[in-house]
């Protein structure tokens, strides 16, 4: 499964996000290539090295779900066209729901 989502050129700084395929939780790739639910964690690639996170993020399908690149700052900050939608993936709905509500 995939999404369209905005090109972003070798040189941009971009982090490999997901769904925990068990949770549904938001993950992103942490500097070791391991996944994290912690904004803080996430690892910023650029050019060949995010091509080859990306590619073995596709072949996790069973522990993640729809991985993508998300632009970032070299410190891994949320960057770019996309910035409030993983702005609200990090921080939670911008409702309240559930027992919240």
């Amino acid at each position: 499964m995939s999404s369209v989502r905005p090109k972003l050129k070798p040189e941009t700084p971009k982090s490999v996000t997901a769904w925990e395929t068990a949770s549904g939780r938001t993950v992103w790739m942490a500097a070791g290539g391991n996944w994290t639910t912690d904004a803080a964690h996430i690892a910023a690639f650029t050019g060949d090295e995010a091509d080859a996170h990306l590619a073995r993020a596709l072949k996790q399908e069973g522990v993640v779900t729809d991985p993508y690149f998300m632009e970032v700052t070299d410190t891994g900050a949320i960057a770019g066209r996309e910035t409030l939608r993983e702005t609200i993936r990090v921080n939670g709905p911008t409702v309240a729901y559930g027992e919240d509500a």
